[in-house]
This record gives structure tokens, sequence and C-alpha cells, in this order.
């Protein structure tokens, strides 16, 4: 799946809800759903929108039209502060309802979705998570599993921030950069960026990070990490520059990488080196920008490891966003061993 950002939509009140479904609408446009499946997707829409506002009092969307190698399709984040629930599971079937409503909203959404995820802590929240494809989905073998999440300054409809991965035999490179700023001129550096990330034939991160460094000179700059995992030596390497926060966790070891002083494309320390560890069962890797309040933890949210990564990075989005600066969450796992691809 790729990278792009999301756009926010609030849905505080029924007056929002003509302009939340135009918008989604024409999000949706992009992906060249039938029109049948385009009248699905406003069900969907109006039934999330119409949960957040009833028995939330309201939330955010955010919404994305993505790209994998052989498909595309429509990603839908509702997120909320609400009451929760004890029985989400529960509340994803056709005729249950805490308000006495008829209670086909969840069950609907789920009929309609390809996929369709529900999160939900009494007195935190829920986050609903919905995928809906062009072409039917075909079920691939496990791998390394990766999730981002991109959102603009509040104001702004470009994302200063980026990510970006690289599959390849031998090596998972990953990169999250964070142009100087937000706006045009943020997002054009962070462009640059991951345009020399994937054209970039080293498999150190340091060595990246500089031939990054030599190609955006000619923009504002940014900060940004490099990760690469080296299937050979199964060892994860790292090396950053600026305040990306970047951690990798496992049952044994738990890192946080502190990155170096200076700016990819003005300023580069004189002095930097890869930091090396093994890898881990289980390990996950989080990378955020600084749109994110540094103390997160993800280890506060119950069994939310057994969900998509996305509801992981939606759930530390809704409690350490900071709303002043764009905000990007990296979020990857390796599900077996990973031996490349072609």
């Amino acid at each position: 799946m790729d990278n792009s950002p999301h756009v926010r939509f609030q849905a505080t009140d029924r007056s929002y809800l003509a302009l939340l479904k135009k918008g989604i609408s024409q999000i949706a446009g992009q992906v060249g759903f039938q029109p049948h499946r385009l009248s699905e997707i406003d069900l969907i829409v109006a039934e999330m929108a119409s949960n957040l506002i009833k028995h939330a009092g309201g939330g955010d969307v955010l919404v994305r039209h993505f790209r994998t190698n052989d498909n595309s399709g429509l990603e839908l984040i509702s997120i909320d502060n609400g009451p929760g629930m004890t029985d989400p599971a529960k509340m994803m079937e056709d005729g249950v309802s805490t308000t006495g409503t008829l209670g086909h909203g969840l069950g609907s959404i789920k009929r309609l979705a390809d996929q369709a995820q529900l999160y939900s802590l009494k007195g935190w929240g829920t986050i609903l998570l919905v995928r809906i494809f062009r072409n039917p989905v075909a079920n691939t073998p496990p791998g390394f599993e990766f999730r981002s999440l991109l959102v603009p300054k509040p104001g702004e409809t470009l994302c200063g921030d980026g990510c970006s991965v690289k599959l390849m035999p031998g090596h998972i490179k990953l990169f999250l950069g964070d142009g100087l700023g937000h706006g045009p001129e943020a997002n054009a550096a962070v462009q640059a960026a991951i345009k020399a990330f994937r054209l970039c034939p080293d498999h150190r991160p340091i060595d990246i990070i500089r031939h990054i460094h030599r190609s955006v000179n000619k923009t504002r700059g940014l900060v940004g990490s490099v990760v690469v995992y080296d299937t050979q030596t199964r060892q994860w390497t790292w090396c950053g520059v600026g305040n990306i926060s970047t951690r990798l966790s496992g049952p044994m070891i738990t890192k946080n990488f502190l990155p170096y002083n200076g700016i990819i494309g003005m300023n580069l320390p004189h002095t930097m080196n890869d930091h090396v560890l093994p890898l881990e069962r289980g390990q996950l890797l989080v990378m955020c920008s600084d749109g994110l309040q540094s103390r997160w933890d993800h280890l506060k949210y119950p069994f939310i490891l057994r969900y998509d990564l996305t509801i992981l990075a939606a759930a530390l989005y809704k409690d350490y966003a900071r709303q002043t600066d764009d905000s990007s969450l990296f979020i990857g796992r390796m599900q077996r061993d990973y031996g490349g691809v072609s």
C-alpha cells in the first residue's frame, strides 16, 4: 500500500454532513469506482458520520485514496473521544444498538466494505477503519506489514511530512521525512527527498541520508530518518537527522534511536554512524514526526496489536497529535522471515 497523505474532515454536527459527503465523494472518484460502488461508499460515509454525531458527540474522519501493486481503493478512518464500547465485535453485528435505533449502521458498513475493523475502549473513544478496493482483494502471504498515517496541519491542503518504503531482494528500506515548516515548500522538500530515497542504490542508512542531502540542497531542507533491514544479517540499521522519533520494540529489547542535530539539504554533522539492532520475532517499528508529542506510548492500548497497524497509528494520532503542525506516523512489523521480493 502506498503512503499518500490523508484528508481530514470534521463531523461535529449535522451541518457538516453535506460537505463531508461531497469531499469524500470527490476523493473516491479519483479511484475509478463504478457508479453502484460510489453509491455504496456514500452510504458507508453517511453511516460513519451519523454514528460519530449520534453516539460520540462528533469526531474526525481521515480519508485517502491509495494504490497497491495491482489494486487501488479508498481508506476511511473515523476517530472520536466518545464513551466507547464494552463489546466492539458485537456492535458490528446487524440489529445491535445502544440507543434504541434499528442498529443497522455498523453492520451495513461491515457488509459493504472490503475491510472493516472497530477498536474501542470504554471511556476512551472509538476508531473505525474501513477500506474499499476497486478490484477483488487477493490473499497475500504474510511478510513485512507496514502502515502510514499522514495528516497536514489544520488549514493546509498539502502535507510537509512524507514516507516511503522500498521492498527489494535482500533489504527493506524505510524513510520518514518532515520538511521544514509546513505548506507547499515543506511538501516540495519532502517529495524531493522521497524521490532521492527511491533512486538511491546504497544500503547503509548513513549513505542514503547523504545522498538525499545532496539531492535536496535547492529546497528549504528537512529532517528525516532511514531504517534498513538486511535479510542476510537479520539486523535493523538506522540513522537519522533532526527530530524524527524512531522506536524499535520487541519482547527482549526496546530501543529509542536518538537522531543527530542538523538539517538534511543544509547542514549535516561531519561525523555520523549507523546504529544496529538485531531482529526479534514480533518486533514493532514506530517512526513519527514532531507533529506528535514525544512521550507517546503504544503499550497503553490493550490488544491493539491484534488489529491492522493503521488502528494503532490512528490511536497514537488521536491521543498525541499536537494539531499545530503536519503529523506523520509510520508503523512496521515483521510477520515472518523476510526474504525479499522480485
